[in-house]
């Protein structure tokens, strides 16, 4: 008998309660995209879309930084806010970038930008506080604040005149004295939508007279698609170092690193001194290797940026408009990210509407309502792919539809 056995009563309903009572964070919504993912395990002729992530290696002059550091046995424990070199060369990418000066002293490396999330609502979110965030939105962003006890209100996008659109007076009065942070995704994963300069200082100045942090997820800044835009607007290039703004990041979409898990975290120059332990009591450090990878990526991966981009907004292009030529579906226009999210005519539930579609023709869309019930009844498609698999997923979806 295990020492996990011996502390579970024999009574069903009385070890039912004595796990519940372990540990309440943990009672949080599962991702309908693993579940979708899952359902489809095994199928040999599937077309999977359902993920956020490209299909392209990241770039090997990338991996070669990684493996000339595993090489060198650089295999020990680094600082718990990253190695300085790396941190002074996102400060310097950043400032570059964005046209204000970042110091390094703001910068954290983090084990992925959800660790950043998760970070950032550990050290600023007490149970019972007020969280509110822009949905419909990735999972993993909406149950985060759950899960260190929030209590989170959700304000929907809309759709106006065929495009994804903010509701700002209704955001501005979900955002009280009472609310202790405020969450925006922008571009947004699902629907690409992408925030404006002017929508930014709105909320900026709204959420300094009230007190409010706001916690940013910029990991799609770098793709967007409006002309001569370099990067999607961020707080970053306008708002004060203390202002009560956190902005997260990642190297997983624009540079194609989506397995080696490293991003990071801008902060109040007050603010870092805390993280260092959260770091170490969460996940310690970021493999030294990784980091060299990271740091080569940021340095010398603007041209792979560009060109990612660049086929990004050719796919993002032809995929919406093969799509739009078939019967039934509503595909809003988008400015950002790597998704397009679509619904069809008469749906209403978007994880039966998935499973039917792998059933009946082998493509693998994530459902709506996994981004909260704001997205019941459409499905997002990550185009981040080569164009012979997205039109063979288009010819699929033509043919489901026609049943």
């Amino acid at each position: 008998m295990s020492s996990t056995d011996k502390l579970i009563p024999d009574d069903s309903a009385e070890a039912l309660a004595a796990v519940e009572t372990v540990s309440p964070a943990t009672r949080f919504s599962r991702s309908l995209i693993r579940d979708v993912a899952d359902y489809a395990a095994g199928r040999e002729d599937l077309l999977p879309f359902w993920f956020g992530e490209s299909d392209r290696p990241t770039p090997l002059f990338i991996r070669e930084a990684a493996i000339d550091s595993l090489q060198k046995g650089e295999t020990f424990y680094s600082e718990n806010l990253g190695r300085p070199y790396l941190r002074r060369a996102i400060a310097a990418y950043l400032t570059e970038l964005h046209g204000r000066e970042i110091g390094m002293e703001r910068v954290a490396v983090t084990t992925s930008g959800d660790s950043a999330l998760m970070l950032s609502s550990q050290l600023l979110i007490k149970p019972g506080d007020r969280v509110v965030i822009v949905t419909p939105l990735w999972p993993n962003a909406v149950e985060i604040p759950k899960i260190v006890g929030a209590c989170v209100e959700c304000v929907s996008l809309e759709v106006h005149e065929g495009r994804w659109s903010l509701p700002m007076e209704k955001l501005l009065r979900a955002l009280t004295p009472q609310t202790a942070m405020l969450i925006v995704n922008s571009p947004n994963n699902p629907t690409g939508w992408t925030i404006s300069r002017e929508e930014q200082r709105v909320l900026l100045e709204h959420c300094r007279r009230l007190g409010i942090w706001i916690l940013a997820d910029d990991v799609y800044e770098r793709l967007v698609y409006t002309q001569g835009v370099r990067s999607a607007p961020s707080f970053l290039s306008f708002a004060e170092e203390d202002d009560r703004l956190i902005v997260v990041n990642s190297f997983s979409k624009a540079w194609t690193m989506t397995g080696w898990r490293v991003g990071w975290m801008v902060t109040p120059g007050a603010v870092v001194q805390d993280l260092a332990p959260l770091i170490e009591y969460n996940t310690s450090c970021v493999a030294e290797f990784v980091q060299r990878g990271a740091a080569r990526a940021i340095e010398d991966g603007e041209s792979h940026i560009l060109q990612v981009r660049s086929e990004l907004m050719e796919t993002k292009n032809r995929l919406t408009n093969a799509l739009r030529e078939l019967p039934g579906i509503e595909v809003p226009e988008a400015d950002g990210a790597m998704y397009v999210f679509l619904r069809l005519a008469g749906q209403t539930d978007s994880f039966a509407l998935a499973k039917r579609i792998v059933n009946e023709v082998g493509l693998g869309l994530a459902p709506g309502r996994a981004f909260g019930p704001e997205g019941e009844g459409w499905l997002r498609w990550c185009y981040a792919a080569k164009w012979p698999k997205i039109e063979q997923g288009i010819e699929r979806l033509a043919r489901f539809l026609s049943h």
